[in-house]
């Protein structure tokens, strides 16, 4: 099954990118799954390296690298980073600036879209 997820809200302040990634990531370690993710709006904020949260909180950097980890492809939109002042540099190891064309692509490409 092909699966494609799009999380739409900031990575902190709600937890709606929290549970996406929850589900990815779990989804991503099962067989026979494909899955790819495209985090837009404040979601781009997900894909930022250098997080820094309190003692015992969870940690969006953290459980996005380990659905990088588990062969998920992962973009982000190069439109809302430059909104959010958000560099490629910044990006996390595994994740990469993308765009709606490419988001048009996968949204094709899945079987399922589940949208966060």
């Amino acid at each position: 099954m092909k699966t494609l997820f799009i999380l739409n809200d900031a990575p902190y302040g709600s937890e709606r990118s929290y549970n996406g990634l929850r589900l990815a990531g779990s989804l991503s370690k099962a067989e026979d799954e494909e899955v790819k993710l495209f985090l837009i709006g404040d979601a781009a904020s997900c894909a930022k390296g250098g997080q820094k949260v309190p003692e015992g909180y969870y940690n969006i950097q953290l459980m996005l690298g380990r659905i990088v980890r588990n062969k998920a492809e992962v973009g982000v939109c190069g439109t809302c980073m430059d909104a959010r002042g958000i560099t490629d540099p910044e990006l996390l190891e595994g994740t990469y600036r993308g765009t709606l064309a490419e988001l048009t692509s996968w949204t094709q490409w899945a079987d399922k879209v589940i949208v966060f």
